[in-house]
């Protein structure tokens, strides 16, 4: 029975990994289960200490993972119809697959911030829509920085767990 949970944990956590870069996976509840299943063995016990932290740690960066591109767009000088965009581009995008998650908030926070300019004329730049537009542009990039980073999180993460699982059986 060992056998097969240290299986079944070892193919959580690198699914788990892949899950950080391809959204259709919950990458880092998926690795955290191949702790869960390590831990169910007889071989390997971790502390409720550890696995609590982890939980939290967990429920953290999935909240996080949500967020940070709307902070990525308030980073770059968004506005709060380029956040609010981006965070709707986000979740519309879990509807079109993988690549609306990663082109979602981008659109979404381009799409906000020209929907501010038109809505707020007297913050816009009357010298030329164009510079408008690159400033919406620069809004998205700063989502697409944010889910880059939310990712970049995500990996470091599932990498520190998968040490944690190899560490123990070795």
């Amino acid at each position: 029975m060992d056998i097969l949970l240290i299986v079944l944990g070892a193919i959580c956590l690198l699914l788990g990994l892949i899950g950080c870069v391809a959204p259709v996976l919950p990458g880092v509840p998926l690795s955290y289960v191949g702790l869960l299943l390590l831990h169910l063995t007889d071989r390997v016990q971790f502390s409720w200490q550890f696995l609590t932290i982890w939980a939290v740690i967990v429920v953290v960066i999935q909240l996080l993972d949500y967020f940070i591109p709307a902070l990525g767009t308030k980073k770059f000088g968004g506005s709060k119809y380029g956040v609010w965009g981006s965070t709707i581009g986000l979740l519309l995008g879990f509807f079109m697959g993988p690549w609306g998650i990663v082109i979602g908030p981008f659109v979404g926070a381009v799409v906000g911030e020209l929907i501010y300019f038109n809505r707020h004329p007297q913050n816009t730049i009357t010298q030329s829509k164009n510079t408008n537009f690159n400033r919406a542009l620069r809004a998205g990039f700063g989502s697409f920085l944010g889910l880059l980073a939310g990712t970049l999180v995500k990996v470091i993460c599932c990498g520190v767990m998968i040490a944690y699982f190899v560490k123990e059986l070795i």
